[in-house]
């Protein structure tokens, strides 16, 4: 016996019908592979420079040369 030969009570015998197909249903397998993907972290180093005010003491000299008169006579009664 077939798997479509059925026979009924009575000696009726039916003919296979028309297959019937179903929409498919589907099996969705999910793989995850690692990718790379740069991501840049731009970095600035700035450097300020101050000024900054440091005394730095300079010192001028002028010599002088001066006469002084001499007075013998109030010298003289000094001592």
């Amino acid at each position: 016996m077939g798997l479509y030969a059925h026979h009924h009570k009575g000696g009726h015998c039916c003919p296979p019908g028309e297959a019937i197909i179903d929409p498919p249903q589907y099996v969705v397998n999910d793989y995850f592979h690692p990718q790379i993907v740069p991501v840049i972290h731009p970095i600035q180093i700035i450097n300020k420079h101050h000024c900054v005010p440091v005394p730095h003491h300079q010192y001028t000299v002028q010599t002088k040369d001066v006469f002084c008169p001499t007075d013998y006579r109030a010298k003289k009664g000094k001592r």
